[in-house]
């Protein structure tokens, strides 16, 4: 009965040792010697549109087929429906892994304190920054903290109906080309073909803060608790011109503007404007939608101050909230500079970072797209740093120069009493950020 009891003793040891070197392999990931990674999964949040679902899918089965022990769950949605749902989320702490992000958000979140300081893995390696200028990074930053990283660059530009311009005698040296230039060749537009020289320069919080930088100005304080710009001339200069503009009848009235829904709407499209102010990204919608040649241009006045900047056109973020944020940040790493990944991207995120990736990928784009890449490393060569994410308050302040915009161009208020006006809402508004 003792040996009995004894082989049973062994017995059940033998099976302790085995369930143990089991459970050790499966914690450790030790098999054969070997050490394999710890599995991990992460979730990723993107909005946009079938296309971009698409591709984004397919270079996350890339990553997990690179890494096999991370696995992605991913959770997409157009843009109305991605911030309602991010919204619940970040109030129970259950941000997924990686964030698209916009401008006009960063600030709600990462001042809020919800958002990882990215530099520590710009400075350790796991984000590569070698071939990414600094400016390209600085839309990204808030108070020296890295709270979205650029995934694309877009830059205003000037696009041109070239058929229009040349009826109408007109040649366009963009280098040099002043607002007085501007202003005369719109002129000249509608007097050789009754067409609007130029579309209505809507909305008012891209343009006006555009030619505040022409003029070396800014439009937000750095510290977000006010204007920066301290003439009030500077605006009326601005809306004047809009109104001698709207009176000679070449550039559309408000109202006329209202009525473009899209770009399949633009005056450009329709033949019945020479120009058209948009982001860089935009020029090949308009080169699909129209049969006349295009030239994407620099905007009048760009040199002498450096007033054009890489406009980030969205960011990934890591919540701070994130168990896996050095997993999150590889991911990025692979994003942005993989260039099998970028060449299915192809631009849409916005022109690629890095400079290495946009040499690689243009075997790979068609005529159009080829178009913005050169016209955004160009305009890059005499850029200056972007401006900081809008403060909070910033919507407000958007809609109080939209709302004292109409009014000056519907002829209700003077340029005066709109600069005032507008100037007393604003430091109102950003007055709560002190």
């Amino acid at each position: 009965m003792r040996k009995i009891y004894l082989a049973l003793l062994c017995f059940i040891l033998m099976l302790s040792v085995a369930a143990c070197s089991s459970s050790t392999e499966e914690t450790s990931g030790e098999t054969d010697g070997s050490k394999e990674t710890e599995k991990v999964t992460l979730r990723i949040a993107w909005w946009g549109g079938q296309p971009r679902h698409d591709y984004t899918t397919k270079i996350i089965e890339m990553y997990e087929e690179a890494n096999p022990n991370v696995s992605i769950e991913a959770e997409f949605a157009n843009w109305d429906d991605y911030w309602k749902r991010l919204a619940p989320m970040a109030a129970a702490n259950q941000l997924p892994d990686i964030i698209q992000m916009d401008t006009a958000y960063l600030s709600q979140y990462g001042e809020k304190g919800q958002l990882e300081d990215l530099t520590k893995y710009t400075k350790e390696g796991q984000i590569d920054v070698s071939s990414i200028d600094e400016n390209a990074i600085s839309g990204g930053m808030i108070d020296d903290k890295l709270y979205g990283f650029n995934l694309g660059s877009n830059v205003l530009s000037v696009i041109t109906n070239d058929e229009i311009l040349e009826q109408s005698g007109i040649e366009i040296d963009d280098e040099n080309w002043t607002w007085e230039d501007f202003e005369k060749m719109t002129l000249d537009v509608q007097k050789a073909t009754g067409k609007y020289g130029t579309n209505g320069m809507n909305p008012p919080d891209v343009f006006f803060p555009y030619y505040l930088r022409t003029q070396g100005e800014r439009f937000y304080s750095e510290d977000g608790t006010g204007l920066a710009y301290k003439d009030d001339k500077l605006f009326v200069d601005y809306f004047e011109r809009q109104i001698r503009l709207v009176d000679a009848k070449t550039l559309p009235t408000p109202d006329t503007q209202a009525q473009v829904k899209g770009l399949e709407d633009d005056f450009i499209v329709k033949g019945n404007a020479a120009m058209t102010w948009n982001y860089s990204n935009q020029y090949l919608g308009f080169a699909q939608l129209t049969e006349a040649p295009l030239t994407i241009n620099l905007p009048p006045e760009q040199a002498e101050e450096t007033a054009l900047f890489l406009r980030p056109s969205m960011f990934f973020s890591i919540p701070k909230s994130s168990a896996q944020k050095e997993e999150a940040a590889k991911f990025i790493n692979f994003f942005l500079n993989d260039i099998e990944a970028n060449k299915l991207i192809k631009g849409d995120r916005g022109v690629p970072v890095s400079s290495k990736i946009i040499e690689e990928i243009k075997p790979e784009l068609t005529e159009d797209e080829a178009k913005i890449v050169e016209y955004v490393e160009r305009a890059s060569q005499n850029s200056s740093k972007a401006d900081p994410p809008d403060p909070l308050g910033s919507a407000e302040v958007m809609k109080a120069l939209k709302d004292v915009s109409d009014q000056i161009l519907f002829k209700k208020i003077s340029p005066e009493d709109g600069a005032k006006k507008f100037r007393e809402q604003a430091e109102e508004i950003l007055g709560k950020n002190k």
